[in-house]
């Protein structure tokens, strides 16, 4: 996987038809593999878009007269035909014939290494968006020498050749998954390197007392010291108050990446599936006044507040012997289980019977959100009759209380409205390695500190280095491959 000698491509635009599709190859040989494709007699010219035709048949002839004149024109490759005007051929054919085995009209751009996206010769060759034509591209090229590229390869390549860093990547996959404008915001200030940024500089400091520690230990005949013991005490208050900064809001930076998931849960034909439709603001699922019609879970994602929430709506909670809708009940009770809340959902215009309570008894160890439903109906109970705590009433049917309800969903998971400044850090991976470098770093202080003199300079240092490996696999300086490919096996092949 890790193989940058080879040439690859993929399309690079996403599956189904489209105005356009992308055929994207990197390595090596993409200028004359592309070349061959093409059919063309001289060189692509740089960062120029090249309007060409990808044929079949004439791609070894084609070839190795690229191959040629690249060898004669240098790094540029000449400047060859270009624009609207520019003229196929393959050598010793006539133009009529150069249309046989035409498959499509591409605009060919060519990216010389090392200004290219992945840091290789890239060729991108826009096509006509109909998948056969694509995968036909992606043959021909195939055949002509390269090969299919793994998921996230070209952004590996990125990563192997310098042109990001880890945490770079990582937010390439993160802003193509974005669904809120908050998300795509988050994942592109990381793209520009604001964590980065921020552990390069913790990583800075860390270093200099990393290098007067170790220069002290050099030198103990002379009895020298390159720093105090008050100066190292101070640096590592310094570098905790940093990481303490980053991970302060490591909890919103999760929500804002990950998301997180609101169940609708209660008894058949109460309006969850209505409350649903309201909050979602489309009619997703099946609504009737059939006691039951939910038998499996509906889920859509929605952006509340610039946070990505999963909607999942659930089959009536009941006791059953219809065993499709027991399956049902069972798949509420998981989804129930792995929710962040949970909406209790209790028919308003409906007396009170035991399952309600009993449903209300169920969830109390869960975070959860009790709403009384048709609001606009007259009201059959109040919220002392239920004795469970503040109640939000709505009505789907005139939409009155969904909007207090979803500002009551982010009150109830202590989440504020996405308006500040979005935070630096919001990768599990990453708060998990700064959790371990902020623990390094305190183990550091307290080694400062003992017998009221502190411990030699080694000990120090261990624990620093601890710290500094931490923040380099962060970055992914000290990234094992193990860990890469976890990381770019998430992302899409053409990425």
């Amino acid at each position: 996987m890790f193989a940058v000698t080879d040439t690859i491509v993929a399309v690079a635009t996403p599956p189904g038809p489209g105005g356009i599709g992308v055929v994207r190859l990197s390595g090596p040989d993409a200028h004359a593999i592309a070349c061959a494709l093409i059919a063309r007699d001289g060189g692509l010219q740089p960062r120029h878009a090249t309007r060409a035709t990808v044929r079949l048949g004439a791609a070894d002839l084609a070839r190795d007269a690229c191959t040629a004149a690249a060898a004669r024109s240098g790094p540029h490759l000449g400047r060859g035909a270009t624009g609207d005007d520019a003229q196929d051929t393959v050598p010793g054919s006539s133009r009529a014939g150069t249309d046989r085995g035409a498959i499509d009209q591409v605009v060919a751009t060519y990216f010389p290494a090392p200004h290219s996206y992945t840091g290789d010769h890239v060729v991108e060759l826009s096509a006509h968006g109909s998948p056969i034509v694509l995968r036909l591209i992606v043959r021909a090229a195939i055949d002509g020498g390269a090969r299919l590229a793994e998921p996230g390869e070209f952004t590996l390549r990125a990563f192997l050749n310098s042109r990001i860093d880890l945490p770079q990547a990582e937010a390439v996959g993160d802003l193509i998954a974005a669904v809120t404008p908050l998300q795509a915001r988050v994942a592109f200030d990381q793209l520009q390197g604001t964590l980065t940024q921020a552990i390069a500089g913790i990583d800075a400091a860390l270093f200099d007392l990393i290098a007067r520690l170790e220069a002290s230990v050099d030198f103990p005949d002379e009895g020298y010291h390159f720093i105090e013991p008050e100066q190292v005490g101070a640096a590592l208050d310094d570098l905790s108050r940093r990481t303490r900064t980053l991970l302060a809001e490591a909890r919103r930076g999760r929500l804002i990446r990950e998301g997180f998931q609101v169940a609708i849960v209660g008894r058949p034909n109460v309006g969850k599936s209505s409350l649903f439709n309201a909050l979602v603001g489309a009619s997703r699922a099946i609504v009737t006044d059939v006691p039951g019609t939910t038998r499996d879970l509906v889920t859509e994602t929605v952006d509340l507040a610039g946070l990505r929430v999963t909607l999942v709506d659930t089959a009536g909670i009941c006791e059953t012997q219809d065993s499709v809708e027991a399956e049902g009940v069972a798949r509420s009770r998981g989804a129930l289980g792995s929710a962040d809340l949970a909406l209790i959902v209790v028919d308003g215009s409906q007396a009170l019977d035991e399952s309600d309570r009993d449903l209300v008894l169920q969830i109390i160890d869960n975070t959860r959100l009790i709403v009384s439903t048709k609001l606009d109906l007259p009201a059959a109970w109040t919220s002392s009759d239920l004795g469970a705590g503040p109640i939000v009433s709505v009505s789907a049917r005139t939409g009155e209380g969904v909007e207090e309800l979803r500002g009551q969903i982010l009150a109830t998971l202590e989440v504020e409205p996405a308006l500040a400044d979005p935070p630096a850090i919001t990768n599990v991976r990453h708060i998990a390695l700064v959790e371990r470098a902020q623990e390094a770093l305190m183990r550091a202080r307290e080694a400062t500190l003992a017998d009221g003199v502190g411990l030699p300079e080694e000990f120090v240092l261990a624990d620093l280095q601890q710290a500094r490996a931490a923040l380099e696999e962060i970055t992914g300086r000290r990234a094992s491959d193990a860990v890469l490919a976890e990381i770019f096996s998430r992302f899409c092949i053409g990425k």
